[in-house]
């Protein structure tokens, strides 16, 4: 089995910790070849040492001094690099032929388009990037021959269920499924009356009774937005 080499879009956040935990397990599988992260400098240092990627890109350009200090200090020989143009240039980096697509929110779009576009293998957990441009994403993908898996839990349940002539990427149609309905787990208000919800507070709102997801995620899921 040939070693597969990761790019990992958003490596601090918990698709980013729980990718990198199956790395470590099947070390004969899988290398990393970049990291990135936004702000957490720290956290993606200790990454670099552990894994020792070629790249890493950080979005606050205020922590790239320290964590080149960091690594310096370390012996770490990974290259520190800040700003869009770096993600995407290391989401498109032909080394990589794995993209795990984990930066929350529309600012991972751009870069998880250049993988695409660049006909990776993109492992996706960015909602968002389906959200704001599902079609161009996937017609990108299929004009460069990327392969696209769901690697977000719903999503991902959702592929392992349908008929196995779908689990071709892009193939759904094909196997005679016309359309997925995924219904919302409701959240704190799942059995709040409509005419109360007019009511409810921010401090309600970010009482998820299952995840603890962080108050953005929290107000996104509440919300249905």
């Amino acid at each position: 089995m040939s070693l597969r080499y990761l790019t990992l879009l958003g490596s601090t956040g918990s698709i980013g910790a729980n990718t990198l935990d199956v790395v470590s397990r099947h070390p004969n599988r899988f290398a990393i070849h970049a990291l990135t992260a936004q702000s957490r400098w720290q956290v993606l240092a200790e990454q670099c040492v552990k894994f020792q990627p070629m790249h890493a890109v950080l979005g606050d350009a205020a922590h790239v001094a320290p964590l080149q200090e960091f690594l310096r200090r370390h012996g770490c020989a990974t290259q520190v690099h800040t700003g869009v143009d770096a993600l995407c240039a290391v989401a498109g980096d032909p080394v990589a032929d794995t993209v795990v697509a984990g930066i929350v929110g529309a600012a991972g779009l751009l870069p998880t388009l250049t993988a695409a576009a660049t006909g990776k293998r993109v492992l996706l957990a960015n909602k968002e990037v389906l959200v704001c441009a599902g079609g161009l994403f996937m017609r990108t993908a299929r004009e460069a021959g990327a392969v696209i898996l769901p690697l977000d839990s719903e999503h991902n349940a959702i592929f392992q269920c349908l008929p196995s002539s779908s689990q071709a990427p892009l193939r759904i149609a094909g196997a005679g499924v016309t359309r997925i309905v995924i219904t919302a787990s409701g959240g704190p208000f799942l059995k709040t009356p409509i005419e109360a919800l007019d009511a409810v507070t921010p401090e309600q709102a970010v009482k998820h009774p299952n995840w603890q997801m962080g108050k953005k995620i929290s107000i996104d899921s509440a919300t249905m937005m």
